[in-house]
């Protein structure tokens, strides 16, 4: 077994937001790894009971709750991992109130009780914004230029990590997502591109793209992800550090629908729509230079073969994820 598997086993591990696609492929992860306890805090406004493992032990309730807090962090977590968040943009743009408070107040909650606790680890999960520097994308690229209060609420998140490093001592380590997608993630209004774009391909219907196709997104398997969380939890080279966790492979939006299309066999074919305000960045790609030297991350899977498994999933549970999907009717065409 690698030693970043192994560093699990017998471990007390928490964390939050596990009812979504990461969340609960983590979870099947750390069962695999002989980890003593794992707990689960997540309030299922994003999430699913369907989509989580049996076997693991389930709280619902928020981050920005310390009663749920307490009966967390009762089982005495040596690991954490922060993935819980109001997702994403255009649900921050919608109601940036309920953004802050669960972006920002939740994840200042949650360190202060792994502070409390003193815990050995704590992996925050964060994403990519305001970033304008030149392709790929690197760490200290960031700047202070967001499009969404979802990625001001982000780097909020990151500023506390610090704080909480610097000050406390805090064993925090920053992971930045570009773009995940894989099986657990359940289409809707504010999810992202590739589980819409594959609910719509096997129902028959076109493709809506906003732009002209020609954007480029940074896309990254779940199981990626995943194998990048768990090295950020085991080295202690990662402590006080921040990763970008991605494919380091640039694909056009066009391209991406044109292959969702053969796969599922929809003849439907695309449409164009007019871009979100918020959608400012036309290229996105990043550098996992980083990632690879102190991490040891390589990303795995191909974007064709992640697809793949990610229809898979979808035909598996096509009834659940048909009866949980959730479309406004003036967002279908725009999401």
């Amino acid at each position: 077994m690698a030693d970043h598997i192994e560093y699990y086993k017998g471990k007390v591990i928490l964390f939050t937001g596990g009812a979504g696609a990461i969340g609960s492929n983590l979870c099947k992860a750390l069962l695999k790894t002989g980890a003593e306890s794992i707990t689960i805090l997540d309030d299922f406004s994003s999430g699913f009971s369907w989509n989580v493992p049996d076997n693991i032990f389930t709280l619902k309730g928020s981050v920005t709750d310390e009663d749920c807090l307490k009966r967390a962090f009762i089982k005495k977590p040596q690991v954490v991992f922060h993935l819980a968040a109001l997702f994403a943009n255009q649900n921050s743009v919608d109601y940036p109130e309920k953004d802050l408070m669960v972006n920002g107040l939740g994840t200042l909650k949650v360190l202060e009780f792994c502070r409390l606790y003193g815990i050995e680890k704590f992996i925050y999960a964060s994403s990519v914004y305001g970033n304008n520097g030149a392709l790929p994308l690197k760490e200290e690229s960031a700047t202070l230029d967001p499009s969404t209060p979802y990625q001001i609420t982000k780097m909020l998140g990151e500023l506390y990590c610090n704080f909480f490093y610097n000050y406390y001592g805090l064993p925090a380590v920053r992971v930045c997502f570009f773009n995940s997608y894989g099986p657990g993630e359940v289409p809707g209004q504010y999810r992202n591109v590739i589980p819409n774009f594959i609910y719509r391909a096997m129902k028959g219907e076109a493709l809506p793209i906003t732009g002209t196709g020609q954007e480029t997104r940074d896309f990254t398997y779940v199981g990626d992800l995943i194998d990048g969380l768990l090295r950020a939890g085991y080295s202690d080279a990662a402590i006080g550090e921040k990763f970008n966790i991605a494919s380091g492979k640039e694909t056009k939006i066009i391209d991406l629908a044109n292959m969702i299309n053969e796969l599922t066999g929809n003849r439907a074919g695309v449409k164009f729509v007019s871009k979100r305000r918020w959608d400012t960045k036309d290229k996105r790609l990043a550098s996992i230079e980083k990632a690879g030297l102190i991490l040891g991350y390589e990303p795995k899977v191909s974007l064709n073969d992640g697809l793949k498994e990610t229809i898979k999933w979808f035909k598996d549970n096509w009834r659940l994820i048909e009866e949980s999907a959730f479309f406004t009717p003036e967002r279908i065409v725009k999401s």
